[in-house]
């Protein structure tokens, strides 16, 4: 991790942060971080990078090394989307972040939305960045990959009873009233992480809200998604629906849930 020893001078708590996990995002980082530094906000950033091969990793430690607000960690490979997500929001809570904003580095997520995520997170526990909202958001999108995200919405809606856009990354959390315990329960480190932690956080009560956003295609590069994927993501979705009817998956904070306005 960059930046280590200096984390307690620069690091402001009732700062939001910003997780971005990424794999070969090279092209992608630069603008990414731009784009949030535009908007001017007092915001931290945390990059988490799979090891990626194609110097993504060193491209973010220069970003780093300029802007206190910026921090890096390096896994040792590729552990998975979802296990960067784990390592992303474990890091949030360890730093004692109450506001956790995550999304994805391909620049499909605009920063531009962010303060939407803000404005609308003192009214619940997640706000979700929906695809589902608004007209054409996924105007560009190739047929293959527009059928297989509206697949996965009616899955999640008919077989977890998720109404939200359970499979995007794009989300605010609140830290302080969120149990780290409730992520820890996620057991995907895959794409699956998306629908697992929502359906956790729907069957316990968390308050949830969406914003419509738009999503361009992908600018750079190509989609991480494996065929893979697609099959675990299936078995998984599986698993957490049997699992909802036999036996519903709780979590018991460890201190009574507040509504969204109150602060720990």
């Amino acid at each position: 991790m960059s930046g280590n020893n200096a984390m307690a001078n620069t690091i402001q708590k009732n700062r939001p942060l910003i997780f971005v996990p990424t794999y070969n995002e090279k092209d992608n980082v630069g603008w990414l971080f731009a784009g949030i530094k535009e908007l001017n906000l007092p915001i931290d950033i945390l990059f988490v990078d799979d090891n990626s091969p194609d110097g993504t990793g060193q491209v973010l430690d220069e970003i780093a090394r300029k802007n206190p607000e910026v921090k890096v960690v390096h896994q040792a490979g590729k552990a998975g989307i979802g296990n960067a997500h784990k390592v992303g929001i474990a890091w949030a809570y360890q730093q004692g972040y109450q506001t956790l904003i995550t999304m994805d580095a391909d620049l499909t997520h605009s920063p531009s939305d962010i303060p939407k995520l803000l404005g609308s997170i003192s009214e619940c526990h997640v706000v979700v960045g929906s695809r589902y909202l608004q007209k054409d958001s996924l105007e560009g999108w190739n047929f293959s990959r527009k059928v297989l995200t509206r697949i996965g919405n009616i899955l999640t809606t008919f077989m977890l009873g998720i109404k939200q856009d359970a499979t995007g990354a794009f989300r605010a959390y609140r830290l302080d009233i969120i149990p780290q315990a409730l992520f820890q329960a996620v057991r995907s480190d895959s794409y699956s992480f998306f629908f697992e932690s929502l359906y956790l956080l729907y069957s316990n009560s968390f308050k949830i809200k969406e914003v419509p956003i738009a999503l361009p295609p992908r600018t750079y590069g190509s989609s991480k998604m494996q065929v893979s994927d697609i099959f675990g993501s299936l078995k998984m979705l599986l698993v957490v629906f049997f699992e909802g009817k036999l036996r519903k998956r709780e979590f018991l904070p460890s201190h009574p849930k507040q509504s969204p306005g109150e602060s720990l």
